[in-house]
C-alpha cells in the first residue's frame, strides 16, 4: 500500500496553523497539568527516599506508622545500642543516636500562619549519621545547651528559625545557632536540638526512634532478627532508607490518583477538540481526498495520513505542554505529610519516564480524538470527493 508522504502531512498542519495552534494549545494545557501532577508525586518521592542512608538502621516500635507515633523506652535502646555489629567513629564512638521526634506548631515568615513542623532531638554524631546535611551558616548545636540548627526550608519558611533568631516552643526560648542544608531531603524541613534537652522539654520518657549505622550492611538482617525476637524489646528494625520511601508512599500516591484523574477528565475536552478540528479538516479537503484516492492511494493511506496529522498535532500539544511543566522544576512549595502531618518542602521532579509518560498521553489523545475523522475520510468515494471538489 503506498503511504501518503509525511511532508504532505505536516504540510497540512502548517496551512491551518492558527486552528493548529489553538488545539495544540487546548491539549498543552492538559499535557501540562498531567505532567505537573506526576513531577509533583515524584518530588515527594525523591525528598523522602533520599532523607535515607542506605547503611543506617531505623528502630520503631511495632506497629509504628512514623516516628511522631512511635515510643522506645530507655531500658530497650541500651539493650538494642550493645547489639554486636554497630559502626563506630573515628574517636571509638557507636554511631547511635536516640531521637525523640514531635511536633510543634510554628508561624509562617509572611503569613503568620502556624503549620507543623518536625522537632528532632539528636546528638554530635548527627552530621555522622547524616552525611547528606552539611552545616550552611554558623555551628553546630552544643550538647546539653537550648541551641537549636534549623533546615533550610525551615529557616526560609518560618518566624523565629534563621541564624541568630530565637524560637519559643515546650516552655522554653531556643537560640538558633546554625542552618543545615539536607541536599533537599526530607531533614530540611526539620528543626534539631540536644536529645536530652527536648526529652525534658517535651515531657518525654521515651525516645522515638534509635538509628544507627552498621558496620556492613549485610549484618541487617541479623540484627533485625535479634531486635524483634527480644520479647522484652516489642521493637522493629528498618533500613533507613526503606523506611522514608514508605512515608512517601500515601501522600504521592494520593497526588498521582487525584491528578491523573482530572487530567482524564480535562483530556475529554482537548479530545474533543481535536476531533472537531480534525472533522474541519476533512470537510475543507474531501477533493483533495478524493485526488489522493484517484492517484492510487487506498483507503488505509487516508486513514493513516489523517491519523497520522491528528498524532503529530497532540505531539505538538505535548511538546508545549511538557516544556511548560519543566519550568516547574525551579519551583520550592511545600504540603502536609500525611503519614507525619509535618510540613514537607520539595521540588518537581521531571524525570526521563515521566516525559515519556506524557507524550504517550499526548498521541493517545491525538489517536482518540483523530480515528473517528480519520475513518470518515477513509470512507468516502473517490467520485462524490471529485464531484463536492
Amino acid at each position: 500500500m503506498k503511504a501518503v508522504p509525511l511532508s504532505y502531512i505536516a504540510r497540512n498542519l502548517w496551512v491551518r496553523r492558527v486552528t493548529t495552534l489553538l488545539t495544540a494549545g487546548g491539549m498543552a494545557l492538559v499535557i501540562y497539568v498531567f505532567a505537573t501532577v506526576l513531577m509533583m508525586s515524584e518530588g515527594i518521592r525523591r525528598t523522602l527516599v533520599d532523607t535515607g542512608q542506605a547503611d543506617n538502621v531505623i528502630v520503631l516500635r511495632k506497629g509504628a506508622g512514623a516516628e511522631i507515633n512511635s515510643g522506645v523506652g530507655r531500658g530497650a535502646a541500651a539493650i538494642v545500642e550493645s547489639l554486636p555489629g554497630i559502626a563506630t567513629d573515628a574517636e571509638g564512638r557507636a554511631l547511635f543516636s536516640k531521637e525523640p521526634v514531635v511536633l510543634n506548631n510554628l508561624p509562617k515568615r509572611g503569613s503568620g500562619k502556624p503549620s507543623n513542623v518536625t522537632v528532632r532531638g539528636t546528638s554530635e554524631l548527627a552530621l555522622q549519621l547524616r552525611p547528606k546535611v552539611k552545616m550552611l551558616e554558623g555551628r553546630m548545636f552544643r550538647p546539653g545547651s537550648s541551641e537549636i540548627v534549623t533546615g533550610r526550608a525551615i529557616a526560609e519558611g518560618f518566624q523565629g528559625a534563621g541564624l541568630g533568631e530565637t524560637l519559643r516552643f515546650a516552655g522554653r526560648d531556643w537560640l538558633v545557632v546554625g542552618v543545615f542544608d539536607a541536599g533537599r531531603s526530607g531533614f530540611d524541613s526539620e528543626i534539631w536540638g540536644d536529645s536530652e534537652q527536648m526529652m525534658q522539654a517535651f515531657r518525654r520518657e521515651a525516645f522515638s526512634t534509635l538509628v544507627f549505622r552498621l558496620q556492613d550492611a549485610s549484618q541487617f538482617e541479623a540484627v533485625k532478627a535479634a531486635i524483634e525476637a527480644d520479647p522484652r524489646l516489642q521493637l522493629e528494625a528498618k533500613p533507613e532508607i526503606r523506611f522514608y520511601a514508605e512515608q512517601s508512599e500515601a501522600l504521592a500516591t494520593f497526588i498521582s490518583i487525584l491528578g491523573t484523574s482530572l487530567s482524564v477528565i480535562f483530556s475529554i475536552g482537548a479530545i474533543v477538540g481535536a476531533m472537531i478540528t480534525m472533522f474541519a479538516a476533512v470537510a475543507s479537503r474531501i477533493g483533495e481526498i478524493g485526488t489522493l484516492r484517484a492517484l492510487g492511494f487506498r483507503r488505509g493511506a487516508v486513514l493513516v495520513a489523517f491519523l497520522l496529522e491528528a498524532m503529530l498535532l497532540s505531539l505538538v500539544g505535548g511538546l508545549i505542554g511538557l516544556a511548560g511543566a519543566a519550568f516547574m522544576q525551579a519551583v520550592n512549595i511545600s504540603t502536609t505529610n500525611f503519614q507525619t502531618f509535618a510540613e514537607l518542602a520539595f521540588q518537581f521532579q521531571l524525570t526521563p519516564a515521566i516525559a515519556v509518560k506524557t507524550l504517550v498521553f499526548a498521541l493517545f489523545m491525538g489517536f482518540v480524538g483523530g480515528f473517528i475523522p480519520a475513518w470518515r475520510a477513509a470512507r468516502l468515494k473517490i467520485v462524490d470527493c471529485l464531484r463536492a471538489a
